[in-house]
């Protein structure tokens, strides 16, 4: 939440900067900052309601916090019922100050979860207008399969980066490149491990990283999310700065398809080893 505690006027101007550099998705999820993030941002885009056109927002649903935004719940669990996922929805348009969502996701995979009612939901909310597309967030391959039985999903949003390589084997990004459905990726950069960690494998992925990029004339960033955007699967990475200059980083590394050996040599940093 400290991230948006800032003025309104402040959040409108950053929001524009994002919008004149090409970047119009903003994402969300309505636990954000203990339930505060989307009110925040929806001050701001008060401020200048006709921006709503040229952006597009995405929030996310299925996990309650023990907070008193759901004073009923006692612990903390996930909820994928019809009735949360409405109420939900409804709440966060009301938080961003819009009538829809373009896209929403499940939070978190439900091990409860329906997946007829979850897709009754949606065709809901679609019918009224108020969601016009639909994904998940963190679904195994399997778990995505079950739902895109009862309804179309958008994307799934994952954790990729180069310290984190489950995806590529585990076939989540197979199965985003077999549906041509884009992956999100969350934590690009670790969290800032890349830049911090002191472990053995951060370093080594560090060092592939600063090489690559000093080769290329960009900065260990700019490399980590060029090293994402080389994959076929076409992934968006999602930019979890206020910084304007590490939004410049990242869409730098539009402009640079990495070799595949210098790829290869940053999956090997991170491994430890060479190739089978």
């Amino acid at each position: 939440m400290a991230e948006w505690a800032w003025p309104a006027n402040a959040r409108l101007a950053w929001i524009e900067a994002c919008l004149a550099r090409g970047v119009s998705s903003f994402d969300h999820a309505d636990i954000y900052g203990g339930y505060a993030v989307e009110t925040l941002f929806g001050e701001a885009l008060a401020l200048k309601p006709g921006l709503r056109e040229r952006m597009q927002i995405i929030s996310k649903c299925g996990i309650r916090l023990v907070h008193p935004a759901w004073p009923a719940t006692r612990s903390q669990h996930y909820d994928t019922s019809r009735a949360h996922i409405v109420r939900s929805v409804e709440n966060s348009l009301r938080a961003l100050r819009t009538d829809r969502l373009d896209l929403l996701l499940i939070h978190r995979p439900d091990a409860l979860m329906d997946a007829d009612e979850i897709a009754e939901a949606v065709a809901a909310l679609k019918r009224a207008g108020k969601v016009l597309s639909f994904g998940v967030s963190n679904f195994t391959r399997d778990q995505f399969e079950l739902l895109e039985a009862v309804t179309p999903l958008a994307t799934n949003q994952i954790e990729w980066h180069p310290l984190h390589l489950a995806p590529l084997t585990d076939g989540t990004l197979d199965q985003a490149q077999r549906l041509k459905r884009r992956p999100t990726i969350w934590s690009p950069l670790a969290g800032g491990r890349l830049f911090t960690a002191a472990d053995a494998q951060a370093q080594r992925v560090r060092q592939a990283l600063a090489e690559a990029g000093e080769a290329h004339g960009a900065s260990i960033t700019t490399a980590a999310y060029a090293w994402l955007l080389r994959h076929p699967s076409r992934p968006i990475p999602i930019v979890g700065s206020r910084r304007l200059d590490a939004l410049d980083e990242a869409l730098a590394a539009l402009s640079w398809r990495m070799e595949a050996e210098t790829w290869w040599g940053i999956w090997q940093a991170s491994t430890g080893h060479g190739v089978p």
